[in-house]
């Protein structure tokens, strides 16, 4: 038989490492349909019982406000899983258990799993499992799961409580207890389908909680309950869900100081973790010391990361020629030769060449995550990200993305908004990724001797500035009036467990792999067969289809001052890798990348030049970019993402033209 369990919990409880634990690598990563949300599956088998475990985004309640949080929600209460296992801080009970507390009250079938059983050592705290078991009627397992300690005995007590009875929890709520029993006794007359019990609807109901409430639209005893909502509130003379959550948590204070016992002494009020914070989240201090910190991940991802990405690129280079020469020599068809090179083994490279900084990227993002500090970087740049209409977690996509725009992306899962992470997405194209530099250093070197260094310094400023305009701009027209504030948990600090931060890592670059690469590798035999036909044409010439579409394209460049077709070319191969231009130039030209520099002086002036360096940094993603887009969010936004782009580029390149030209 096959079962569905649910790991819920708070963000920062170590859910996911949990998850990790319980499942190994048999996890399968995708989207929660309709959203740009991850969705997480494992599976556990024993016997002839296997389990479908799903990881669900981190929430505090189930009054939800953020497609993270409702998404969690209708999983527990309209998919109603066969177990939900809940994992809390147990140095924090109190507030970790105000979850469980509302998924026991609607009837659903739980386990709690304490975890960080260590740092609740570490505080001097002893919680009486028994107890507290006893109180919930419902198992307790305790758990250190970056360790792996506990999770045996976890994987027992989940195949055991698959069929356990519900146990439903009751807490007095005092003076709305009368009206919480006349709108229950409403609920069971009337007979309602619902996957929550009658008595937990019910407080939902005076809670207005609208989600709840539409239960009961149609019925015809509406009014009433409408009635007894009016007394309760005048009652009270406070919101009713603010008393209830009152209720809840003297209940959960109770049911704490009951299980729990401490002894505190003055040196303990500080933790380790309070004291490291008053360095590093200093207002004055604490910028600098986060900035030194993502200089050193960037630093370590290119540094470690270039000349694996060099040896991987020279490898299929290698392989590219070898190929088409055997190819050649037993007597095949010179387009066999062009096919298997420069289209299938330069389309796996293209995709492969970007593995070293995913994994180097993921493997310093998930220690800092483990770490604790990730958080805190994020609230340290929520001030200055929020003058900018972003949010304080974007820095760190935005920052990754001077290197490779495809790892910034990806780190932009790290943003918990939806309308966040789409607005982070569609700016990190604007940033000047490694790719350009070819480029920029081409031009500079050609067309400005004694100012190379201002000209690419321009240009990386230039990216950031729009990449500014344009957060503000997507945030007035398509979320115009949403503005997310950081709300957030900082985590103790703790040492990154090894084991998952490699298992993380290799997840995500296996999921780039696998997503990203066949749409790559469809665009790059697609631009092959262009540049081939029509047979026994020179490979990319004029007479090439793709020769003649550079043709077609090149009057609507002529406003920016390089009109001809081999200008619209070279822009054509820079979709498929930025870095593609220079050796595109070079072929067309028919001149070496060395002899470029000269022969680019007679076809472009100083002006021209710079506006083509413009398009360069402004104009159409790399595929692999626009393939990571519509993986991370969808065909719509990727879309969105190509045609701003080149709309935004060809307006930039011709108004530095023209204007240039008023002056020169």
């Amino acid at each position: 038989m096959k079962y569905k369990i649910a790991l819920a919990g708070n963000p920062n409880s170590g859910k996911t490492t949990t998850f990790n634990q319980l499942v190994g690598a048999r996890e399968k990563i995708g989207n929660w349909s309709g959203t740009t949300v991850e969705r997480k599956e494992g599976f556990l088998k024993k016997n002839d019982t296997e389990l479908v475990i799903v990881d669900l985004p981190g929430i505090y309640s189930l009054n939800a406000y953020s497609i993270d949080e409702q998404i969690t929600r209708d999983f527990l209460i309209n998919e109603k899983p066969t177990l939900s296992v809940v994992i809390i801080d147990a140095s924090n009970l109190e507030r970790n258990l105000y979850l469980l507390s509302q998924l026991l009250e609607m009837g659903q079938n739980a386990i709690l799993v304490l975890n960080m059983m260590d740092i609740v050592k570490q505080k001097g705290l002893e919680i009486d499992l028994e107890e507290l078991s006893q109180i919930l009627g419902i198992p307790v397992i305790p758990t250190i799961a970056s360790k792996g300690e506990g999770i045996d005995s976890l994987k027992d007590i989940i195949f055991d409580h698959l069929d356990a009875h519900p146990n439903i929890l009751h807490i007095d709520y005092g003076d709305i207890d009368e009206s919480i029993h006349a709108i229950d006794s409403i609920i069971k007359e009337e007979k309602i389908d619902i996957n929550i019990s009658s008595k937990a609807l019910a407080i939902k109901i005076l809670e207005n909680d609208q989600t709840f409430s539409d239960f009961l639209k149609d019925s015809p005893r509406l009014e009433d309950i409408k009635v007894i909502q009016k007394k309760v509130q005048d009652k009270l003379k406070k919101d009713t869900d603010s008393y209830i959550i009152e209720r809840r948590y003297a209940y959960l204070h109770g049911l704490v100081k009951e299980c729990t016992k401490r002894q505190i002494t003055i040196e303990e009020r500080f933790t380790l973790s309070d004291k490291i914070d008053r360095i590093v989240t200093n207002r004055y201090i604490g910028i600098p010391i986060f900035l030194l910190f993502m200089y050193l991940l960037f630093t370590l991802v290119f540094k470690l990361g270039t000349p694996l990405v060099e040896s991987i690129d020279a490898f299929f280079n290698f392989l590219a020629v070898k190929s088409s020469y055997l190819i050649l020599k037993i007597g095949s068809p010179a387009w066999v030769a062009s096919l298997v090179s420069d289209g299938i083994i330069s389309g796996v490279g293209s995709i492969i060449v970007f593995l070293p900084y995913i994994l180097l990227l993921f493997m310093g993002i998930s220690c800092m995550e483990d770490s604790g500090y990730l958080a805190r970087g994020a609230f340290i740049m929520d001030r200055m990200m929020h003058a900018l209409k972003l949010h304080g977690k974007s820095f760190i996509p935005m920052l990754l993305g001077f290197g490779c725009t495809i790892p910034g992306i990806m780190a932009a899962r790290t943003l918990d908004s939806e309308k966040d992470r789409i607005i982070t997405i569609l700016v990190l194209p604007l940033i000047s990724c490694s790719a350009r530099l070819p480029v920029y250093t081409l031009f500079a070197a050609a067309l400005f001797p004694k100012a190379q260094g201002l000209v690419v310094f321009s240009l990386y400023l230039l990216g950031i500035l729009l990449a500014i305009i344009m957060a503000r701009v997507f945030k007035s027209i398509l979320f115009k009036g949403e503005v997310a504030p950081l709300v957030m948990e900082l985590p103790p600090y703790r040492l990154p467990n090894f084991k998952n931060v490699l298992f993380h890592m290799w997840i995500r670059a296996l999921f780039f792999l696998k997503k990203a690469g066949t749409l790559i590798f469809a665009a790059v035999i697609f631009i092959w067969i262009l540049a081939s036909l029509p047979v026994g044409v020179e490979y990319a010439s004029e007479e090439s289809v793709i020769g003649k579409i550079g043709s077609i394209a090149a009057p609507l460049l002529k406003p920016a001052g390089f009109g001809n077709w081999k200008s619209a070319v070279a822009l054509m191969s820079g979709i498929i890798a930025k870095e593609n231009v220079v050796s595109t130039l070079g072929t067309l030209y028919g001149v070496e990348e060395e002899g470029l520099t000269s022969t680019l002086r007679s076809h472009f002036t100083p002006l021209a030049g710079y506006a083509f360096l413009v398009m360069i940094l402004v104009y159409i993603p790399c595929v692999a970019t626009i393939a990571t887009i519509k993986n991370e969010l969808n065909w719509k936004w990727a879309g969105i993402s190509v045609l701003y782009t080149l709309i935004l580029g060809w307006i930039l390149s011709v108004l530095f033209y023209q204007i240039g030209s008023l002056f020169l």
